[in-house]
């Protein structure tokens, strides 16, 4: 409608360019500015990299002070082009869904065809108790889901591939901890305040799961991973004493009793400490964690 309208002529002869509706620019995938640049985004995310440069700074502004400043060159005002435009509803709206390809009404027999670069997506095991491990990784805060599992060109691409995908968790942070993750069998980790802000990339909890990680025991979290945490089965737990962060190494081994969930107790072996851990969940998300999931958890019910 946008065309017909004339209003894309208008915005491609001021120069826009025309990009996909998907993340793109959002996680650096292209129109990355130079080194040392800043460039304005209209977009929810300025964390460190995310324009694709690693040392690039970033304004987030409102879509009028981005179109204002990409016409002069330099950060301007909106108001001062002129009178705010009216746009006008159209009183219907088209619909073209001929490029949708629906999917069949009985897909039992539908074979599932794979390329090289796509694979089935794991599924955890159902919850173990007590958990077992050695804390794998110790993160300070803010922790976003960009530092857990990095996007961008080079990994994007991997998506659909989990095993091919975990090779790069955590790599800003420690880039051995897919490798120390795969050796130990699995573990957990060790966060301070706010753990997985940013974006709600599923992946941030998928690879962890697939790497192994039990469980991660954070003086807070952010409400999105919080959530993805508890729909692949690693349970998310605080500390009920924030100091027992400091009290926990790298590489120490834990015990975590998660009983009913009403009192759960971790226990330091390498230090002979006691922790009391709480946690922040629903009835539903009991559920899904007893399960390993929520994939388990619907694929159990359908088994019923």
């Amino acid at each position: 409608m946008i065309v017909k309208d004339g209003y894309l002529k208008n915005i491609v002869d001021a120069g826009g360019r025309i990009l996909e509706c998907t993340c793109g620019p959002c996680i650096g995938m292209g129109q990355a500015p130079k080194s040392g640049g800043t460039s304005l985004r209209t977009f929810n995310r300025n964390f460190k990299g995310r324009s694709g440069t690693k040392d690039a700074d970033i304004y987030l502004v409102s879509p009028e002070v981005a179109v204002a400043s990409a016409l002069n060159g330099f950060i301007s005002d909106p108001r001062k082009l002129g009178k705010y435009p009216k746009i006008e509803m159209p009183d219907k709206f088209e619909i073209n869904d001929n490029m949708f390809i629906f999917p069949t009404e009985d897909g039992k027999d539908v074979e599932i065809i794979r390329g090289p670069n796509i694979q089935p997506v794991p599924r955890n095991e159902g919850l173990k108790d007590p958990l077992k491990g050695f804390v794998l990784l110790k993160t300070g805060d803010n922790i976003t889901t960009d530092d857990i599992m990095p996007a961008g060109a080079k990994i994007l691409p991997l998506r659909s591939n989990i095993p091919k995908i975990s090779e790069y968790a955590f790599e800003r942070i420690d880039k051995d901890f897919p490798s120390r993750a795969k050796s130990k069998g699995g573990g957990f980790i060790i966060a301070g305040s706010n753990y997985g802000q940013g974006s709600s990339r599923e992946h941030a909890a998928i690879v962890p799961m697939f790497l192994g990680v039990k469980a991660v025991i954070a003086k807070s979290f952010a409400r999105i991973h919080h959530a993805n945490l508890v729909n692949f089965g690693i349970v998310p737990l605080t500390f009920s004493d924030e100091k027992d962060y400091d009290r926990i190494d790298f590489d120490d081994e834990l015990v975590i009793e998660i009983g009913d969930f009403s009192n759960i107790v971790c226990k330091n072996v390498t230090k002979n400490q006691t922790y009391k851990l709480n946690k922040n969940l629903l009835g539903r998300d009991l559920e899904l964690l007893k399960a390993g999931g929520a994939l388990n958890y619907v694929y159990n019910k359908m088994r019923r």
